[in-house]
């Protein structure tokens, strides 16, 4: 035993190409297998193995059997050492020629781990001088045991790095490469980090978070970037969308779920691989978890850039890369979330104080400034508190992976749906105008059609692959477990009572905001929205295994408590989301939340305030576009109300809305305000197509106009149509909303500062849909530009018949001279009858209300000359008589309470200095009141004495 390892050097140190004289030795070369020093190392350590197993099986006696094993024991820590030292320096001793040595003799077995990485119908052969699946363990785990701590890294480093540099993984076709050679690196990692000493080893590699590595840069650069960034996505695997995704619209069905389901089984072999080896890391060492920790944290800050608009692909990580490791951090999420939420209280709500690992100095906050977080941090931070457990690192990393990378994927997706959507519909436009057959140009428009349909086609082929991994079910599943565990934790930080969900949060919330909520990311929030968005628009069905119930409170908690919330438009996410939750899917016609908005008693109870308040709210939203912002949200509004009115118990929430008259009215305004609007648009615009139609169906004429002229006329008629159709369907929506709660309660349309209003612009509509110009109003495919005269008559009609009781609308009605006509009410009650949009027995109560109008009319007409009015006593704004009258506190100009409740309505500023206003800041003025009572008195009782006059017939 003495001379082994001198013989086993002087084995080593033989080299087969050198020239030697000497005719003893000479025979010892040429007898020398062509196998390098590390197969012969490896050839003894497998004959040892057979040794020790024969030795074993001999019936030697203890002393003697434990005497051989000890010297097999020295001879096996031998051969190992010189095995880590010749990968470490392979030219340590004499190499065949042409042979690779050092590291890549341990990555080749370890490749060779998967079975499917290996070459078809290959044989079982095994090389005696060879590490292969059945030993390539103990042999590693034997050479971590040899080399520790930092003897491991110069032995084992190079050929980690070796193995996740291979070849395989920058190859085009990526995960769909034939070979599947990838698989190989895969399982060879998983060996490795299955050794906790090199697990950790691997985590102290510079490699592993090399601090030159730039966003774009950290996939490529980093040890477990290459095999991170492999995915399906056409940005950075354009071989796999060509290969799978061409020629869509010609295939089956069928076919593209094949494509769909082979391409994610391959993508989930490959995170549930990732996930096992970044969970050998971590349960490694506390500093290989910590290192694990850093690198999910580097990518995140490197990658902030991702959250901007219109960003460079090339400047940022790939969303391949972004989306494996957010696979990876769901996993290591899955252990804490459960269906009781019993792990929430694991997580530190103050994450952001207590750690540095994510970096919030560029992000809005909810509701407070940087400097205002900055401030409360520093107040609040605890030198003494313990770092934040696994559990919280995990939870916030989650979020922020998302925010930069898995919902920026998403925004890709969605952005790249409008443009093939875009470019389809240039495509039909192209090819149905064949205004250019026969002409000169017709070989360059079939070329620009072939073209525009390859181009089509790619952009089609990226899409779907897309869909095929943000559309997969397993990672869909996995979204929503983590959104609905996020959304509820949210919920429960603005719980005052920190109970929910085991108790449920009573809502609204204090009208006190905390600051520990206020300092947030608002992408907390933000994010939950934008995936319940995306999620209830691609995959809604998804939702039905669980999660609705907290999506549901979560919505209503923030619609109902919006100020909350700084950021309009996250408000208005939240209203869409309840929109695209009752927007109808396969057999759910009221969506995924149409029959729970029916049942849940948060709903029951909150819903209509929660609607109407946003309602009102959404009017003034602080942005330049918020005129129109509004119409969208509100349209949303509509839809939900809609949904839910046959339930009698939201009917009478909104009776229980209208006792809160001032709220309920600046509701009933704002409501009356859009159909205004929206139906005065659509009837212009519906005018004007009216007219451009004409135009063109003069064949001859316009045959004769100028190409340019025409081409200009046509594209003014598109974007017509567009408007048209925008403002003809919210505004149909509107009117009905209008219907449903008249139909429900009267008295707040019957405010002095509501009534007038109420009636003018019903009289003005009934005008223009059954008046001398109604003809005007047809246009060539109605039903595709949302307009539909027939129901929006038929809508009118019913809010003049919910109201028609009422002795204040009557009154109304008769005192509009603009646009009311006894004619003009009968015209219409003709078109309903004669068109079939209502029957003789509906029209009946109509044509009875056309007579009380009458009849209210000619009674105000007696006792309404009241001659001249004195200047002092008119309405500055209206020119009419006022009654009630009161001083503006900023411009001292004075005019009627009815007149500036009505204005203040829409506008909460004083009309003649725009200064603000609000109704409670008016002052009345009596005296004044007192003249005008005295001077109506006066004029009532002259003309109650010229009737009398009148009446008398006495000679």
């Amino acid at each position: 035993m003495d001379l082994i390892d001198r013989l086993l050097i002087a084995r080593l140190e033989l080299n087969p190409q050198s020239m030697t004289d000497d005719l003893d030795y000479l025979p010892v070369l040429v007898s020398l297998p062509p196998i390098t020093v590390f197969q012969y190392l490896v050839g003894s350590w497998k004959r040892l193995n057979s040794a020790r197993s024969a030795l074993i099986r001999k019936k030697y006696s203890p002393p003697e059997t434990q005497q051989a094993l000890g010297k097999l024991e020295k001879l096996r820590e031998l051969l190992i050492s010189y095995a880590g030292l010749t990968i470490q320096e392979p030219d340590m001793f004499p190499q065949p020629e042409g042979r690779p040595a050092g590291p890549p003799e341990l990555v080749a077995p370890l490749l060779s781990l998967s079975t499917l990485s290996a070459p078809l119908l290959s044989g079982p052969i095994v090389d005696p001088d060879s590490l292969d699946a059945s030993n390539i363990e103990q042999f590693v785990q034997e050479l971590a045991r040899r080399f520790q701590d930092e003897e491991l890294e110069p032995v084992l480093g190079p050929v980690v790095k070796e193995l996740l540099s291979h070849e395989c993984l920058t190859r085009p076709e990526g995960l769909a490469g034939g070979d599947a050679g990838w698989r190989g690196v895969v399982s060879g990692l998983e060996l490795l980090v299955t050794i906790k000493s090199v697990a950790s080893m691997i985590t102290c590699m510079p490699e592993f978070n090399p601090p030159e590595a730039t966003a774009p840069t950290i996939e490529t650069l980093s040890l477990m970037g290459p095999l991170c960034r492999l995915g399906v996505f056409g940005n950075e695997w354009p071989a796999i969308a060509k290969t799978y995704f061409t020629d869509t619209d010609k295939r089956a069905r069928r076919d593209m779920e094949s494509a769909f389901a082979s391409l994610r089984g391959t993508l989930k072999s490959l995170q549930s691989s990732l996930f096992h080896i970044f969970n050998g890391l971590v349960r490694s060492s506390p500093e290989a978890r910590e290192a694990v920790l850093q690198y999910f944290a580097r990518v995140i800050l490197l990658n902030n850039k991702r959250a901007g608009t219109h960003v460079d692909p090339a400047t940022v990580a790939s969303d391949s890369f972004m989306f494996n490791l957010q696979s990876v951090l769901y996993n290591f999420a899955n252990p804490f979330i459960d269906a009781t939420y019993s792990k929430m209280d694991k997580i530190d709500p103050l994450f952001y104080i207590h750690s540095s690992r994510i970096d919030l100095s560029e992000e809005t906050r909810i509701k407070s400034t940087s400097e205002e977080a900055s401030q409360w941090a520093e107040a609040n931070r605890n030198p003494q508190a313990s770092a934040p457990n696994f559990i919280s690192n995990i939870f916030y990393l989650c979020i922020a992976m998302s925010h930069y990378g898995y919902l920026k994927s998403i925004d890709t997706l969605k952005e790249l749906t409008r443009h093939v959507d875009d470019s389809q519909k240039l495509l039909d436009t192209v090819t149905q105008n064949r205004s250019w057959v026969g002409t000169p140009q017709q070989a360059r428009m079939e070329a620009a059609i072939a073209a525009r349909k390859v181009e089509l086609d790619k952009l089609r082929s990226h899409m779907y692959a897309f869909h095929t991994g943000l559309l997969d079910p397993e990672f869909i599943f996995a979204s929503i477990n983590f959104t609905t565990f996020l959304s509820t934790w949210i919920i429960n930080q603005v719980d005052p009572k920190k109970s929910h969900p085991k108790t449920i949060i009573q809502l609204p919330l204090p009208d006190e905001v905390p600051m520990a909520w206020r300092i947030l990311p608002e992408y907390i929030i933000e994010d939950v929205a934008d995936f319940m968005l995306f999620s209830l628009q691609y995959t809604p069905e998804k939702w039905e295994m669980a999660g609705r119930t907290e999506l549901l409170t979560f919505v209503l908690t923030f619609l109902t408590s919006t100020w909350y919330i700084k950021n309009p438009f996250l408000k208005s996410k939240i209203n869409d989301v309840l929109f695209f939750g009752t927007w109808g899917y396969g057999r759910e016609r009221n969506g995924l939340l149409g029959n729970i908005l029916n049942s849940d008693k948060l709903a029951l109870t909150h819903l209509i305030p929660a609607l109407t308040h946003f309602y009102i709210e959404v009017e003034q939203t602080g942005a330049s576009s918020q005129f129109y912002d509004k119409f969208n949200a509100r349209r949303s509004i509509a839809h939900v109300l809609k949904t839910v009115w046959s339930n009698p118990v939201h009917r009478a929430a909104v009776i229980r809305e209208a006792d809160n008259v001032d709220k309920f009215v600046r509701f009933v305004n704002l409501m009356m305000n859009d159909v205004t609007y929206l139906l005065d648009e659509s009837l212009n615009d519906i005018t004007q197509i009216h007219t451009i139609e004409n135009e063109m169906l003069d064949q001859a004429a316009w045959a004769l106009q100028p190409v340019r002229q025409r081409e200009e006329r046509e594209g003014t008629l598109r974007g017509l149509e567009r408007q048209a159709s925008m403002y003809a369907r919210l505004g149909a929506t509107t009117v009905d909303l209008l219907k449903l709660f008249t139909a429900e309660t009267k008295a707040p349309f019957m405010m002095p500062e509501v009534v007038d209003r109420l009636a003018a612009m019903l009289d003005y509509n009934l005008s223009a849909l059954a008046g001398p110009k109604c003809q005007e109003l047809k246009v060539r495919n109605p039903e595709r530009l949302g307009w539909e005269p027939r129901n929006l008559l038929r809508d009118i009609i019913d809010i003049f018949l919910n109201l028609s009781t009422q002795e204040e609308f009557v009154r109304a009605v008769a005192n509009d001279g603009r646009s009311y006509s006894k004619e003009l009410f009968e015209r219409a009650a003709r078109i309903a009858t004669g068109r079939g949009i209502k029957t003789e027995t509906d029209i009946a109560p109509f044509r009875i209300f056309i007579q009380k109008t009458e009849e209210m009319k000619a009674n105000m007409e007696a006792d309404g000359d009241m001659g001249d009015i004195p200047e002092e006593f008119l309405d500055p704004l209206m020119f009419t008589l006022m009654r009630d009258p009161v001083r503006l506190p900023s411009s001292n100009t004075i005019v009627d309470r009815a007149t500036i409740k009505s204005h203040l309505l829409s506008d909460t500023k004083d009309p003649f200095n725009r200064a603000p206003l609000s109704i409670e800041e008016v002052v009345p003025i009596p005296d004044l009141k007192e003249r005008i009572d005295a001077f109506l008195i006066e004029r009532h009782d002259k003309r109650t004495a010229a009737k009398l006059e009148a009446m008398d017939t006495s000679p």
